[in-house]
């Protein structure tokens, strides 16, 4: 018998829920910047929020945060990717400010 015999990995539906945000989630953003539908702030904002989001599925669908058993690990987990989204973001934005200034 093996450890992971006992815990769930998700179904079919719900891997495939998951991928179909996910493309959601990454064409939205594709969308309106090679359309150039938002400008500015709004845009930016637009495509945090589905950078979040987009983590926010990750994290439930592929990492099944919501499903294990034992909280101290998904605190864990939770608070790795919320880390990692802040080192994501925050670089993101002072490599973009930096060329904007630059050049």
């Amino acid at each position: 018998m093996h450890p992971h015999d006992e815990e769930s990995h998700g179904s079919l539906k719900s891997y495939t829920i998951g991928f179909l945000c996910s493309i959601l989630l990454t064409v939205i953003p594709i969308a309106i910047v090679l359309n150039g539908w938002l400008e500015g702030m709004t845009r930016s904002i637009v495509l945090m929020v589905a950078g979040v989001l987009q983590l926010g599925v990750q994290l439930l669908f592929f990492m099944h945060l919501r499903e294990e058993k034992k909280p101290r690990y998904n605190l864990i987990s939770l608070l790795l990717g919320l880390v990692i989204l802040v080192v994501i973001v925050a670089g993101s934005m002072w490599i973009m400010l930096y060329n904007m200034v630059a050049v």
